[in-house]
């Protein structure tokens, strides 16, 4: 057995205290994105914001911050271990969580968002780096699968959270909720989590050893394919992420109780994450996600054609009934996709986790604010996005796989064949 599928793989942590805690670093990542949607109206009416659209920038400038540094930590991970470069991120998150409550203009406060989003990177390249440490193929992705069961959690907690803040104060209140547990999360790793990175993989802080890193992941067909895949779909959920609070209360004149709706449809894209942990080792990865994907396809092209045939706006019911079934797909997606591209990357698993998460979320957060810029109080521009984004997702699936989708039986030999071209 290999080190990555060891009954000793959790370095002594509990099984389910090490997918708690990775868990928890993915969710400081959603919570800090989820939990402003409700303030984005009394933001932007504090710093003199007047564009609806403009306001999605709390949103965004984030996401570019979390996407853009990734790139960093990874490479600072395989050289210095997990420990030191996750405390250091999380230190900078929660300074800067601290420092956006005084703000005193809407570009402060977007600069200190997006330096929260830089200080969350580490929490997210090092949650993936521990797992792919600790676990390889399909056993990573029942992992994984379960770690995003409770990060999908956060979607239904964190706008209702928000909401009842905003009912009893303000948005700097919540900058104060993200910031202490943020603290939480340093003060409980720094205590229980162990060093996951082996002594002989860690790798020189080179220009060329790095060099060579990046070489491997950008070359590597399978891990590029399925990076630009997820980045294609992360920008249909960053696309209606932005959008959510315009077309609850713009569209549906829903009001405060619009965070309600959008944890219903967060509900079931955590119950899909958790049907896919019970499967994915019995049905494989390839046919799960590549079903989910086709069928998130067809649920898109579908909801532009009847949102185009009523004039641009559905009856909510409808509405939600098909945002909900396309989101029950999403949890089929994303983690599978994560660990196609990572299984055959696991000898420079940080640098590795590193640049596909800064492909995927730089790339789905630029993606989602171009779709969020058309709003239009229709929904066309955003089911547009939806069927283009995932068309292209299908294409890159395509390319990964050499043509072949549905095809089970490689992933049992693949890695170690892969591992050995890259290593001649």
């Amino acid at each position: 057995m290999s080190k990555a599928s060891s009954p000793s793989a959790t370095h002594g942590l509990p099984y389910w205290e090490l997918v708690t805690m990775v868990a928890l670093l993915m969710a400081l990542n959603a919570a800090a994105i989820d939990i402003f949607i409700p303030a984005l109206q009394e933001i932007g009416s504090t710093l003199g914001v007047t564009d609806e659209n403009t306001r999605q920038l709390v949103i965004t400038a984030y996401v570019v911050g979390f996407g853009a540094a990734q790139i960093i930590y990874g490479t600072l991970s395989d050289r210095f271990g997990r420990r030191p470069v996750l405390f250091a991120g999380l230190a900078i998150y929660v300074l800067a969580s601290f420092a956006a409550i005084f703000s005193p203009t809407f570009g402060v406060l977007l600069a200190f968002r997006a330096l929260q989003g830089v200080g969350a990177a580490a929490t997210r390249v090092i949650a993936v780096s521990i797992v792919r440490d600790c676990f390889g193929g399909a056993r990573m992705a029942s992992v994984m699968s379960l770690v995003m069961m409770v990060f999908m959690t956060i979607p239904v907690l964190a706008p209702n959270l928000g909401q009842i803040i905003m009912a009893f104060g303000s948005w700097q209140e919540i900058f104060v909720v993200t910031g202490i547990v943020g603290a939480a999360a340093l003060v409980w790793s720094a205590l229980r989590l162990p060093e996951t990175l082996h002594p002989e993989d860690r790798r020189p802080l080179t220009v060329k050893r790095t060099a060579e890193a990046f070489r491997i992941v950008l070359t590597n067909r399978r891990a590029f394919g399925y990076t630009l895949a997820t980045a294609l779909i992360f920008g249909v959920l960053f696309s209606f992420i932005n959008q959510a609070e315009q077309i609850y209360t713009g569209i549906y004149d829903i009001g405060p109780a619009f965070t309600l709706y959008f944890s219903m449809v967060a509900i079931f894209m955590a119950a899909a994450s958790f049907t896919n942990s019970k499967l994915v080792e019995r049905l494989g990865m390839r046919r799960l996600s590549h079903g989910a994907l086709v069928a998130f396809t067809v649920l898109s092209v579908l909801q532009l054609v009847i949102s185009t045939a009523l004039g641009g706006i559905m009856p909510f019911w409808l509405f939600l009934v098909m945002m909900t079934l396309t989101f029950c797909m999403f949890g089929f997606i994303g983690t599978n996709f994560n660990a196609l591209a990572l299984d055959p990357l696991g000898h420079v698993a940080g640098t590795a986790s590193s640049v596909l998460g800064f492909m995927q979320t730089l790339g789905g957060g630029l993606l989602g604010a171009l779709i969020g810029s058309f709003y239009d109080g229709t929904l066309l521009p955003l089911y547009a996005g939806f069927t283009v984004l995932s068309l292209g997702s299908l294409a890159c699936v395509y390319y990964a796989e050499g043509g072949r989708l549905f095809d089970r039986p490689r992933e049992k030999h693949e890695h170690a064949a892969e591992v050995a071209a890259q290593t001649r």
